[in-house]
């Protein structure tokens, strides 16, 4: 079968406004602007990933048959759309990078819980995070180093940033928790890092198991398995917004974006943000 390899555009506002701002529709003409909509979408999907992962990506490839892949350096292909139809539970049970980048994560922090399976980020692909964090729970303790949070110090992946991204996250939460009570009760003593575990009843590792999620100061409302929905919009009502800015700054996604709320929980996922980044 014949590759062949196709550069990643940087979609300008021109198309964007071009694909998305006109007026509903018919026919043929319909299908052909949901076709370029998609095209627009997973250029800038593939982009994002690459800046997210430069290290690790060698670029993208498109075969005869129209499958795009996203090629890393060691020579492994990821599929970006195995283009089945799935429940939302199969999107995160078994995603593709289309389903993983698909839910906008939004930069805005209103305090509202989301919807039951609006959850941004909570899709892996873990054939890209073995890629970059470590195949084995070998090659990920391989990986990690101490940062230093709240007077202790916790594991965290080296590769791509991470543990930079985290230490420069939590240096700046400490000197305003010096001054904000609240601040200081949400994030210390944090709850831990690296685990190398699965996610309960399921068969797929946890973030925490590559060393690049951490779990602040728990409340026993923080968790959709441990909280009613009412009982996790009180808690995400009263939750410090220059805590979620701090991380997300630094490339973290936040739980409590999730319908699936994990507040507690912050989790190193430089694509989703730059995706949000280039939608807000």
């Amino acid at each position: 079968m014949k590759k062949r390899y196709f550069p990643i555009l940087i979609l300008s506002a021109i198309a964007i406004s071009f694909y998305y701002g006109q007026k509903p529709l018919s026919g043929s003409a319909f299908f052909n602007a949901r076709a370029k909509n998609y095209e627009i979408t997973m250029k800038q999907d593939l982009q994002c990933l690459m800046a997210a992962y430069p290290e690790y990506i060698k670029g993208v490839e498109k075969s005869d048959e129209g499958n795009v892949f996203l090629v890393m350096k060691s020579g492994i292909r990821i599929l970006y759309d195995d283009k089945r139809e799935k429940s939302a539970e199969e999107k995160i049970a078994d995603p593709d990078l289309q389903d993983m980048m698909e839910q906008e994560y939004s930069l805005f922090t209103d305090q509202k819980l989301r919807g039951k399976n609006d959850d941004p980020g909570r899709a892996r692909v873990y054939a890209l995070l073995k890629e970059v964090y470590g195949a084995s729970q070998q090659q990920v303790e391989g990986k990690l180093i101490n940062v230093k949070a709240g007077g202790r110090f916790f594991q965290f992946n080296r590769e791509n940033q991470a543990a930079k991204a985290l230490q420069s996250a939590m240096q700046e939460l400490a000197q305003l928790a010096e001054t904000r009570p609240d601040v200081r009760a949400c994030v210390f003593p944090c709850s831990g890092t690296y685990n190398y575990r699965y996610i309960a009843d399921t068969n797929r590792l946890s973030p925490h198991a590559f060393g690049i999620a951490i779990d602040l100061a728990r409340d026993k409302r923080d968790y959709w398995k441990w909280a009613s929905r009412e009982q996790g919009q009180k808690r995400l009502a009263s939750y410090p917004k220059e805590i979620v800015e701090i991380f997300e700054k630094n490339n973290f996604i936040w739980g409590g974006k999730w319908g699936h709320f994990d507040i507690l929980h912050f989790e190193y996922r430089p694509e989703i943000i730059l995706k949000a980044r280039l939608s807000s």
